[in-house]
């Protein structure tokens, strides 16, 4: 099979679904002339137009709300953003417009929208550039967050985004672009709201998603080197969070740590925490883990960046944690 970057199956899955449908469209900063902050969308315009892929004004709210007006008028935008740290310029627009609209229409209005960018930690961009929304996000009624960790789910995912009728939040990783991956070229489409299982393990269950996929994968190697057998589960969506396929893994595994680059304090780790001893209590020999980013801003010091985030060295310490060695 053919292996293509992070990118391209991102740039695949919006021109796939642009030449199969002509109301999708896609609208951000640099998008368009200078082929994307992180040439996501090169050559696009080329090939759709200026009226298909619009550069624009450095406006999130602005460009936000243009999008939602016309996915409720029939269109199916995708907005970039060139970070989701930017993204909080048009929270009103996502939370009290497009996330609200099928509800205060009571059903007669449905918005077809998908707001993609890159989310979390890209080394030393400081602490307002260094944040992870996708736990903001799943908080709210009627959005549909989506974070895959690799081509494949990336692309698969993207174009389910894309076709859904509810607004959906994408979010991607700056780290990630450049990763390398298999990718079919015939047409395929990820079901929105289903974990994979990326590693099958029996000692314990490590459920991450996003680039700390990396982290949990590169941790289950090491700890394979000490006989300890980790399952790794990839959540890719995390609303809604497939609960079941982790529930399963822990029954198996009887043990959980959870990988989470947000901050701790109300963050996914924290769902999944409850989720798993909501439905899988019994099953636990020891309890949960959790790594997440440390709960303060993340400074730019390179010494700091790292002690600030999650890496396979705490992983591999809560993992061992959870086995009382």
């Amino acid at each position: 099979m053919r292996k293509i970057r992070y990118r391209e199956a991102l740039r695949e899955a919006m021109s796939e679904e642009m030449r199969r449908d002509k109301m999708v469209y896609l609208m951000g900063e640099e998008v368009a002339e200078y082929n994307g902050a992180y040439k996501v969308s090169q050559g696009m315009l080329d090939e759709f137009g200026p009226k298909r892929i619009i550069d624009t004004p450095i406006s999130e709210l602005g460009f936000s709300a243009v999008g939602v007006g016309s996915a409720t008028n029939g269109l199916r935008p995708i907005i970039e953003f060139m970070t989701f740290n930017f993204a909080l310029l048009a929270i009103d627009q996502i939370v009290n417009g497009a996330a609200k609209m099928y509800s205060l229409s009571g059903g007669q209005y449905n918005c077809p929208i998908v707001f993609r960018g890159a989310s979390g930690s890209a080394g030393q961009l400081g602490c307002t550039h260094s944040q992870t929304f996708e736990n903001w996000y799943a908080n709210v009624p009627g959005l549909k967050v989506i974070s895959p960790s690799n081509p494949y789910d990336a692309k698969g995912l993207l174009k389910a985004a894309i076709r859904d009728n509810d607004p959906v939040i994408f979010m991607e990783s700056e780290h990630m672009y450049s990763d390398i991956g298999e990718v079919p070229e015939e047409e395929y489409i990820i079901e929105i709201g289903k974990a994979d299982i990326k590693r099958s393990g029996t000692d314990v269950t490590i459920v991450s998603y996003n680039k700390m996929m990396k982290v949990a994968l590169g941790a289950a190697e090491e700890l394979a080197k000490d006989g300890i057998s980790a399952e790794v589960v990839d959540l890719r969506t995390i609303r809604p969070l497939d609960h079941e396929t982790i529930v399963k893994s822990v029954k198996k595994t009887n043990r959980l740590v959870v990988v989470d680059e947000s901050w701790p304090y109300g963050g996914i780790s924290s769902e999944v925490c409850y989720q798993v001893q909501q439905r899988a209590f019994d099953y636990l020999d020891a309890p949960i883990q959790r790594v997440n980013s440390a709960d303060a801003n993340m400074h730019y010091a390179p010494n700091l960046v790292e002690a600030f985030l999650p890496s396979i060295e705490k992983v591999i310490k809560a993992c061992k944690a959870s086995l009382y060695r």
